[in-house]
């Protein structure tokens, strides 16, 4: 279980320290000022509570706060989507707010799901959880992510490959950004379900085995990771530029869909079709001794 009053201090202090009173509307006061951003009684001005019912809030207990102060406080400190999302998810994990929930992210897909998937011959997709456990994918996916999928330990796990796998950095071109990106959406996962052992077990093994992500996961950045381009560097077909969309499925709570896509005409959509070549072949061979072995 992760500590949800020291995140929900850590939240608000950091998102305070970076808002100034100039940008909030109000007079600063000279330039002597003891803390970076605004006062604890600053922000307790833009929201309309006493200082001491922030302080209270600040303290790391939320329980109680009225979706009016959520939203005041979102506005006072700027927050953006994610992050207001992610303050009411606090919220709601608060004691005696509401019941707390005990959800586990599914680790399986249905199997209308997996046809779906396997329907998508051109477009490399996969299935995640917030944990960014890989629970599905077709086979252009499974060709695209070989280096992912090279651990034995399943189901595979996006976040461990990107911090702890020597691989990461040379299949992910833009490792700095899919570092942030990926230590965002796990500490948004927490606000969400600060009770999935699962999640405070990955947490855990990432803080205590990755600098990298302990710098970032301090940071208490929450992004919204919907879609963008992803520069990957293949060992079989070298470097690929693929737009991305994540779509979460309704049906499924939790589960999120990713699909790529080159630009037609591209170096990349060639690259990808050889890549589509490749996984084909594979399959035809690994089917033939299948059968030998049969006979």
């Amino acid at each position: 279980m992760t500590d949800h009053r020291l995140d929900v201090r850590e939240f608000l202090a950091s998102r305070r320290a970076r808002v100034s009173p100039e940008r909030s509307g109000l007079p600063s006061f000279g330039t002597n000022r003891r803390v970076p951003g605004l006062r604890r009684e600053e922000v307790a001005l833009l929201v309309g509570v006493s200082v001491e019912y922030y302080a209270r809030m600040e303290r790391g207990n939320l329980a109680g706060v009225s979706d009016t102060v959520l939203d005041a406080l979102a506005r006072a400190l700027q927050l953006d989507e994610a992050e207001r999302a992610h303050l009411f998810d606090l919220a709601r994990q608060s004691p005696r707010r509401a019941p707390r929930r005990r959800r586990t992210a599914p680790q399986q897909v249905r199997p209308v799901v997996q046809q779906i998937l396997d329907a998508m011959t051109d477009a490399p997709a996969w299935i995640r959880n917030g944990r960014q456990d890989i629970l599905a994918m077709n086979e252009l996916g499974r060709a695209l992510y070989q280096p992912v999928l090279a651990t034995p330990q399943r189901p595979a796990n996006a976040a461990r490959f990107t911090f702890l796998d020597r691989a990461a950095p040379q299949f992910l071109l833009d490792w700095e950004r899919n570092a942030a990106d990926t230590a965002a959406a796990l500490r948004q996962e927490a606000g969400r379900n600060p009770h999935d052992p699962a999640l405070t077990q990955l947490i855990g093994e990432l803080s205590t085995r990755s600098e990298e992500f302990r710098v970032r996961w301090a940071a208490h950045d929450v992004f919204l990771y919907r879609s963008g381009v992803k520069h990957l560097h293949h060992p079989v077909v070298g470097e690929l530029e693929l737009n991305f969309e994540s779509f979460e499925l309704p049906a499924e709570p939790g589960l999120v869909m990713v699909a790529y896509a080159p630009v037609p005409g591209s170096p990349s959509a060639d690259s990808l079709a050889m890549l589509a070549t490749w996984a084909a072949t594979l399959r035809a061979q690994n089917e033939l001794r299948h059968e030998s072995r049969i006979d």
